[in-house]
């Protein structure tokens, strides 16, 4: 299965002319390398619970702008992943390769949101999220502000 998601995700951003690529096998690639980075960011600490899950639904329904049912698919299927796949250097090359700034500086931001869902930040989130934002090209300047931004949404959602 791993393979095979792999191979999928490759070839969606293989071809060097977007009018080859085809849009929904991209879309279903970063929605997939997303959530799969999410998944990871929510069990870094060892402690997936519920606040944890319920953020990243919300997430992944508003920025995928899909149904909460198939958000609870793509979860489930990412925490499949996730759990098969080892390294998640696949996953942020296939986004760094396809996204512009903005676009990974959001996921990012999103990765920093799922770390604070449950009101605290791990040291293995922290770690995790800034990992993946220097893996994406993001400025660690940057990845820190996005930092602070999701601690502050946190506090004023308390």
């Amino acid at each position: 299965m791993i393979k095979r998601l792999t191979e999928k995700l490759s070839s969606a951003f293989a071809a060097k002319d977007t009018a080859e690529i085809n849009k929904e096998d991209r879309e279903q690639a970063i929605r997939m390398a997303t959530a799969v980075l999410m998944t990871e960011v929510a069990r870094a600490d060892f402690q997936y619970d519920e606040a944890e899950l319920d953020v990243l639904l919300e997430l992944i329904t508003n920025t995928f702008q899909i149904s909460v049912e198939d958000a609870v698919d793509l979860a489930n299927e990412a925490a499949d992943t996730a759990e098969d796949y080892v390294a998640l250097h696949s996953f942020t090359q296939l986004l760094n390769n396809s996204l512009s700034e903005p676009e990974k500086e959001h996921i990012v931001s999103l990765l920093w949101r799922v770390a604070y869902a449950d009101g605290r930040l791990d040291r293995y989130e922290d770690s995790l999220v800034s990992k993946i934002g220097a893996l994406l090209y993001v400025s660690r300047g940057r990845v820190m502000r996005l930092k602070h931004e999701a601690n502050q949404a946190n506090f004023d959602n308390r």
